[in-house]
């Protein structure tokens, strides 16, 4: 007989995480898009705001792993569920194995709740309950796939596709500490404005106002980690002292090495982030032309730079191939930080590894081609290029490339000789979650014949 239902008091964290898990799986909304706008309408307090956010991207993270735990204790498979009542299952799950603040019965009791608020009859609430119950009474790790690829990948919580590719490029022991670090907690980075202050100054402030311990990035030179998220709220961040933003993002405009008074485009700029950052290398000297082809994202490098006191860049509306004549031949340095698969910055954005599939690489390649011809070409002789993804995907990044490596000899590789990450062999700068402690990025840089 199953235990008696007690309905306890639901919190609204878990409440707006449980809709938020099922608004990403039923309509494959984006979690970072739907996180944002569910806490701004709930206005929870910055503690539930903290736990709604680890319990949503958590979940998404371990997806694969915690219906691996769940499988054996249901009746039916997953899919074949009520989205909310897999959702619940599913979060309860990761509060059960990865956290440890909410004792393991107060869990399964809210999950009870939870379920109650959502069902108008007593069959969901039960099975909820019947399953949770059987889980927690569970002892030791259900069987994992005899393919070797495949239980990797249910340990580490990734798609088939994914980590077979990993493991033929790195190795399985490399590859697994790949997929670990990719499902940590990513840390809050942000990016001093040196216009307006210098690293120590701003550090100290913060340290002073938000009372929030702060370290140095080890790469990058303008880069500060905080302890805690809501640094968008700081007054700092609205007088335009910092952006936040991802160490190895950082690296992408030191890679390009703008100088002032150079002409400068971004090709594909929105929202902003590293063409603020080349104009503020430039010292806001110079004019950097920022091109984007979504009016609304557009609209928000204007709004950044406004922000952070810098008059230098021109948005223009339209995609490379459509504006690049203007200033064909004409620019000192080009960036390219093109559309991608992600696959790079899943610590960010997990629900990405769920969407993705390997035909998505052959895909985003013709865009990607086409974009970086159109960027080429706006290159004066002697100018450089920088080509970068959030990706690690040869498919992404050498691929694209070697298009243009294999022309009449026009470009060649021009790795940088003092840089934080070394270039390799073939100029391609790498930086992996599990050796450099960032996000996923791939850069090289290019220079034009003279």
């Amino acid at each position: 007989m199953s235990p008696v239902l007690r309905a306890g008091p639901v919190s609204q964290s878990r409440f707006e995480a449980l809709r938020i898990l099922v608004r990403v799986e039923e309509d494959r909304a984006f979690a970072d898009i739907v996180l944002e706008h569910a806490l701004d309408h709930a206005r929870l307090d910055p503690r539930d705001a903290a736990l709604c956010t680890e319990l949503v991207y958590g979940t998404l993270r371990w997806r694969r792993h915690l219906d691996w735990r769940l499988a054996p204790h249901l009746n039916r498979p997953l899919d074949k569920l009520d989205p909310w009542v897999r959702a619940l299952l599913r979060l309860t799950t990761y509060q059960l194995f990865f956290l440890d603040r909410v004792p393991r019965w107060a869990a399964v009791d809210e999950a009870v709740s939870l379920a109650k608020l959502k069902s108008r009859t007593a069959g969901p609430p039960e099975f909820v309950n019947a399953v949770l119950r059987s889980l927690t009474r569970a002892t030791g790790a259900p069987p994992l796939p005899s393919s070797p690829v495949a239980a990797l990948a249910t340990r580490c919580a990734f798609p088939d596709w994914i980590a077979g590719r990993w493991i033929a490029r790195y190795g399985a022991p490399d590859a697994e500490a790949l997929m670990v670090a990719s499902n940590d907690r990513p840390p809050t980075t942000i990016r001093v404005n040196a216009l307006r202050t210098s690293r120590e100054a701003l550090a100290a402030r913060v340290r002073d106002e938000e009372l929030a311990s702060v370290r140095p990035t080890e790469l990058a030179p303008e880069g500060l980690i905080v302890d805690h998220g809501a640094v968008g709220r700081w007054t700092a961040f609205a007088e335009g002292h910092f952006t936040i933003q991802d160490e190895a993002s950082m690296l992408v405009a030191r890679l390009l090495d703008p100088k002032p008074g150079e002409l400068v485009a971004d090709t594909c700029a929105a929202p902003g982030t590293k063409a603020t950052h080349l104009a503020e290398l430039m010292e806001n000297r110079g004019r950097i032309v920022a091109i984007d082809p979504q009016a609304a994202r557009l609209k928000l490098v204007g709004k950044a730079a406004a922000r952070l006191g810098i008059s230098i860049i021109e948005a223009h509306l339209g995609g490379a191939a459509a504006l690049a004549g203007r200033w064909r031949g004409k620019c000192d340095r080009v960036l390219v930080d093109a559309p991608c698969s992600n696959l790079g910055v899943l610590r960010r954005n997990p629900d990405v590894k769920w969407r993705r599939t390997e035909e998505d690489l052959r895909r985003l390649q013709e865009k990607q081609r086409t974009i970086l011809a159109a960027a080429a070409s706006m290159v004066k002789p002697g100018g450089r290029l920088v080509y970068a993804t959030c990706s690690l995907e040869p498919d992404e990044n050498e691929a694209v490339i070697g298009a243009l490596l294999d022309g009449a000899g026009e470009w060649r590789p021009d790795p940088p000789e003092a840089f934080p990450v070394a270039a390799d062999a073939q100029g391609f700068v790498r930086l992996l979650p599990h050796r450099h402690g960032t996000d996923g990025f791939t850069a090289i840089r290019l220079r034009r014949a003279t």
